[in-house]
This record gives structure tokens, C-alpha cells and sequence, in this order.
């Protein structure tokens, strides 16, 4: 895995380990794969901007468990909706391709514009993780969330304006407005200035270096601003459920465009060793035919110093040549040899490109060790 990953996504090196566990026996489809890793080693330019688009999105696949699972955080619905607004870009690119796997990958690559469209108007930019933290749905996009928040801002901002009003009116300079969930708001008088507390003033609380106290016109206010803060958190916490829940009705949709998007990060991969690596396109064949000419082992290919490896070709499939009885002294390459042909065939039958000069291979059904 580490030698044929080149993606770029979660998604992709997932898909890829999948590929190699479930190696493709159908003619027809292992060579539509092999026209599309064909045609993005020819096209670089597809390839690399392709990768760059795939580099901005998220794991489709993990965020949408976490979404039918009821766990999505906010920033999960986000970096959904970022995700989304990659992909009209990403299908443009794959439109003005000629038919083959890379079209059906745009036919069937769906970019969910109204639910990128409901995220984009409802979530703010930068997402908290936590709903509880506030802050998740944007101004304009709920009246009723807006107008409590006005209220619990115009609440605060009157308070900061009590405090000015009664630290000029009592002479202290440093007094101060705080705020703690056993008895909400509270004015705090340093020790060195509790003499010139107004009568007015309640004592509530007497810290080591500190009195703090209330006012019956604080009060008044707090309750204001405490029920207005708590009704839209109330509300905020409702519309982010109403939207993870509007996403999980998408799961399908979202679950095909992951799958597509999985697709072209391991075809782009493929293409991006090919091209690096100096593959060659194999010619499959229905017939029990193995005719590889300079094939390297694909490990040792790119672990070893260039030039340390000595290709090696494989022909058997006549009738005389289905059986190769391969001998050798010990450390001589026998395995190795064995291995790097098992490894050829395995690749092909992924539709990947494989190391060799030229290579023609009969579909297997299995391989043995």
C-alpha cells in the first residue's frame, strides 16, 4: 500500500485497500478503469488540478457516520457544505472528457446544491465544534434568532453602560460588572473602596480582597438578558438539528458522491506512480497467458537505488510452458522473482499500470502463495 498510495483523500487510500482486497476478474471493467488512469497520465494538467481539488475536501464517509449517528458537530455540517462547494468545479473539469469510466464518474457525481446552498446560508464561516459554545448560524438566516440575539446584545451593551453610570456617580473608578451562574450579575468593589458603596447597594457576596453586590435595577435587567440569551440557545440548538437532520435525509446522495469522489482520487493515483514510475498499460486477456517483458517487483522498484534492480521477463501460457519451475541458490531472487509476478498480475487486475516495458496477462482467479 504505502508503494501504490498516491492519494490525496481518506476516501481515495480507503477505496485503493479495497481495490487491492477485491481484485476485478471482469475483462470489461478492468479496462475501463485502465483508459482512465490512461487518459490522466496523458492529460497532466486534468490530473493535477483534479488532486488540488480533491486536497480541499473533507472524509466524506466519516462525517456522514457521524451525521446518521446523531453526533455531527457543527463543524462537521460545515466542512459538509465546504466539501460540496468544490465539487461543481470538479464536474465541470470531468465533463469535457470523452465517454468511458471518467464520464459515468461525472454522471454520477452529484453535487447536492440545495443542501450546499441551506449549509452555506445557515452556518457561519469559521464553526464552533461545540453547539453549546453558540455562534453557529448566521445573522439573516432565522428573524427570530436574530431578534433575540438583539435583544440579549442590547441587554449586555445597557449593562456595560450601568457600570460607567455608577462608577462615575459613586466616585470608584475600578468597579466593575461580573457575572457568575450562582447569582448572575454582580457589582465587585475592591476592599480598598467598599466604604464608598452606595446604600443602594446589596451586599451579596464578601471575597478575600472584594465585596460583591446587587441592585434591584441589575436585576431588573439581568433576568432580560439571561432570558433572551437562553431562548436562543434554545432556538440555535433547534435549527442545527433541523440541519444535521435535512443532511441525513441526503445520506444517499452524499454517500454516491463520496463513492465517486473515492474513485477519481485512486485513479489519479494511479496515473501520478504510472507516470512517475515508468509503467506500462497491460493488455488483458480472457486466456491463461502471462508474457511480461522487463518487469521489476513494484516494491523494490522504488525501495532500492535506481539501477540496483535487473528487470526480468515472464512468459508461460503454450501448452508446454504452464508450469515455470523457477531454481537457484539461497538469496538468489527465487521468491522475490515469484512474488514480483503474483504482484504484476494483482495490479493489472485492479486497472492500475504495472513495471514493465510491455506486458500482455490472462485473467486469474486466484493466486496462491
Amino acid at each position: 500500500m504505502s508503494t501504490l498510495d498516491r492519494t490525496v483523500t481518506s476516501m481515495g487510500a480507503r477505496l485503493l485497500t479495497d481495490w487491492l482486497a477485491n481484485p476485478l476478474t471482469d475483462l470489461n471493467l478492468i479496462q475501463k478503469r485502465q483508459e482512465a488512469v490512461a487518459t490522466l497520465i496523458d492529460n497532466d494538467g486534468l490530473r493535477a488540478t483534479i488532486q488540488t481539488r480533491l486536497k480541499t475536501i473533507y472524509d466524506m464517509e466519516r462525517l456522514l457516520a457521524r451525521v446518521s449517528t446523531g453526533r455531527a458537530s457543527p463543524r462537521d455540517l460545515s466542512f459538509i457544505g465546504t466539501t460540496l462547494e468544490q465539487l461543481p468545479p470538479l464536474k465541470t473539469l470531468l465533463a469535457d472528457q470523452p465517454g468511458g469510466l471518467l464520464q459515468e464518474l461525472e454522471q454520477s457525481l452529484d453535487v447536492c446544491a440545495d443542501l450546499q446552498a441551506l449549509l452555506a446560508s445557515a452556518l457561519v464561516e469559521n464553526c464552533p465544534l461545540q453547539i453549546r459554545d453558540g455562534g453557529v448560524i448566521q445573522a439573516g438566516y432565522h428573524e427570530e434568532l436574530d431578534q433575540l440575539r438583539r435583544m440579549s446584545d442590547g441587554g449586555k451593551q445597557w449593562i456595560a453602560a450601568y457600570q460607567a453610570q455608577e462608577a462615575e456617580k459613586s466616585g470608584i473608578p475600578n468597579l466593575k460588572i461580573g457575572f457568575n451562574k450562582v447569582f448572575g450579575y454582580y457589582l465587585e468593589l475592591t476592599n480598598s473602596h467598599k466604604d464608598k458603596a452606595p446604600d443602594y447597594f446589596i451586599r451579596k457576596q464578601t471575597l478575600k480582597n472584594a465585596e460583591r453586590y446587587i441592585t434591584p435595577e441589575l436585576k431588573e435587567h439581568e433576568e432580560e438578558v439571561l432570558t433572551a440569551t437562553e431562548r436562543a440557545q434554545d432556538l440555535e440548538y433547534q435549527i442545527f438539528v433541523e440541519l444535521r437532520e435535512a443532511t441525513h435525509h441526503e445520506a444517499t446522495r452524499l454517500q454516491n458522491t463520496a463513492r465517486v469522489l473515492g474513485q477519481l482520487d485512486v485513479l489519479a493515483s494511479l496515473a501520478d506512480l504510472a507516470e512517475q514510475r515508468g509503467y506500462c498499460q497491460p493488455t488483458m486477456v480472457p486466456e491463461p497467458i502471462l508474457d511480461i517483458r522487463d518487469g521489476r517487483h513494484p516494491v523494490l522498484d522504488i525501495t532500492e537505488p535506481d539501477g540496483t534492480f535487473v528487470p526480468n521477463d515472464t512468459q508461460a501460457g503454450t501448452e508446454k510452458e504452464l508450469v515455470l519451475l523457477i531454481t537457484g541458490p539461497n538469496m538468489a531472487g527465487k521468491s522475490t522473482y515469484i512474488r514480483q509476478v503474483a504482484l504484476i498480475t494483482l495490479m493489472a487486475q485492479i486497472g492500475s499500470f504495472v513495471p514493465a516495458r510491455e506486458a500482455t496477462i490472462g485473467i486469474a482467479d486466484r493466486i496462491f502463495a
